[in-house]
């Protein structure tokens, strides 16, 4: 089994784990409804994407 040689220093630890950071997603705004919505899917308020319905919604009465 592998055994580390030297100590890594904590920089050279910390900088490894610099990329272990969670990123917030991108949103963008609905077409037809201007509420925010992610890319590249169907808006979950108003079923538009890319100009046109693809999917009913319920409305709230």
């Amino acid at each position: 089994m592998a055994n580390p040689k030297n100590k890594n220093s904590r920089t050279r630890r910390n900088m490894r784990r610099s990329h272990w950071k969670l990123r917030l997603q991108t949103l963008s705004v609905c077409s037809h409804c201007h509420e925010p919505k992610l890319a590249h899917r169907v808006c979950p308020s108003c079923g538009y994407y890319d100009g046109r319905q693809v999917m009913e919604t319920v409305e709230a009465k």
